[in-house]
């Protein structure tokens, strides 16, 4: 029986396997709100067989945007926006959703990176950015205004609004964005956060904004929504955040009640120098999953089924999350459940698409395979 297609629980929600589809920014949002592109994204990603579709990096406030054409979910209007796509998918298919709410911090107010991903200034589009200190990420950036007691008060409330609209549509998890570079990675990094207050210096209190994001979330809601943070576990820059400091803030979020850890790394300095292969970044998720015992999902040039497998067989991570390489083919899971002699959803338009050698891949009995 393959490990990757057995059943898997991030706490409350139960998943048919242990494949992720991870946040993929599209940059297709008009002032932040779904428009036809993630209808089409998001419902053929939604009949690729995975367990689990975590939506993109979705932003809390506008100033919270990637880019000005980021998704986001700060007011009614955006929830409406994204209700025609959640409800679509519910018709066709049974896979579980989750939204990744994110605030770019000094990485916001940029172009999507096929326009060139430079920083924008407010007369190119942009605004004025916001971060633990007042320190750009690069020396071409402007520098972004460090946040205030009011303004760190105004991202807290803005997580929770986004969270209960989350939870109004019935999507069943939210993942808060706390990696690559973004306003809670810049909080746990020292290369980002050189507060002098209680916010900063010593690793406690470079954990204590993010760990009060998490912990004003999970209170507003009720237990049967997964909740879970991305986190980087590296760096990859001497003096920054690294694994040993992202095992304690996994082992704080485990007390509080977080369901799952999703492992990357990178994002917060230029200077960061990756080692990139298949599957680089597991390593991380396989130290925090022995460390805490906390649900992981690894992530990181997972491209082959066969590695896939050995990674959740070999208990390096609980789940696997693939990206880019769901975008270079959508239903993966099928090919690789056809690899693995599993089996795998898929909808009942497709049945007939089954080849012959394969007829139990969609099950021991499947309608129109005349």
């Amino acid at each position: 029986m393959s490990h990757l297609f057995s059943p898997y629980a991030l706490g409350p929600l139960q998943l048919a396997n242990r494949i992720a589809i991870a946040p993929m920014c599209q940059y297709s949002a008009n002032e932040g709100l779904a428009t036809d592109w993630h209808m089409i994204h998001y419902g053929h990603l939604a009949l690729s067989g995975a367990g689990l579709l975590i939506l993109e990096a979705t932003a809390i406030s506008p100033e919270g945007r990637i880019s000005p054409a980021d998704l986001g979910l700060w007011s009614a209007a955006h929830q409406q926006a994204l209700a025609p796509i959640v409800q679509a998918i519910r018709r066709h298919s049974p896979i579980k959703l989750a939204v990744q709410l994110a605030h770019a911090g000094r990485k916001a107010s940029s172009a999507p990176p096929f326009d060139g991903g430079q920083a924008l200034a407010p007369g190119q589009g942009g605004w004025q950015t916001v971060a633990p200190s007042a320190l750009a990420r690069a020396p071409t950036d402007p520098a972004p205004l460090a946040l205030d007691a009011a303004g760190l008060a105004k991202v807290k409330a803005d997580f929770v609004s986004a969270a209960l609209r989350v939870h109004a549509l019935g999507i069943e998890a939210i993942e808060l964005h706390g990696a690559h570079g973004y306003l809670l990675h810049q909080f746990l990094s020292p290369l980002a956060n050189q507060r002098d207050d209680q916010y900063g210096g010593s690793l406690e209190n470079r954990m204590r904004f993010p760990l009060e994001v998490f912990d004003a979330v999970r209170a507003a809601l009720p237990r049967e929504l997964a909740i879970g943070m991305r986190v980087s576990a590296s760096d990859w820059v001497e003096g920054g955040w690294d694994v040993e400091q992202c095992v304690a803030l996994a082992h704080q979020l485990k007390q509080r009640g977080a369901d799952f850890i999703h492992v990357s790394s990178g994002g917060v300095s230029p200077l960061q120098q990756i080692p990139l292969g298949p599957g680089y970044q597991v390593h991380f998720a396989q130290r925090i999953k022995a460390d805490t015992g906390m649900p992981t999902i690894g992530v990181g040039l997972i491209t082959e089924p066969l590695h896939a497998e050995a990674i959740v067989a070999n208990g390096q991570a609980d789940m696997v999350g693939l990206a880019r390489a769901m975008l270079y083919n959508p239903r993966w899971p099928w090919h690789a459940a056809a690899a693995l002699g599993a089996q795998v959803a898929a909808p009942p338009q497709y049945w007939r698409s089954q080849p012959r050698e394969l007829k139990n891949l969609f099950g021991e009995t499947r309608l129109g395979q005349r």
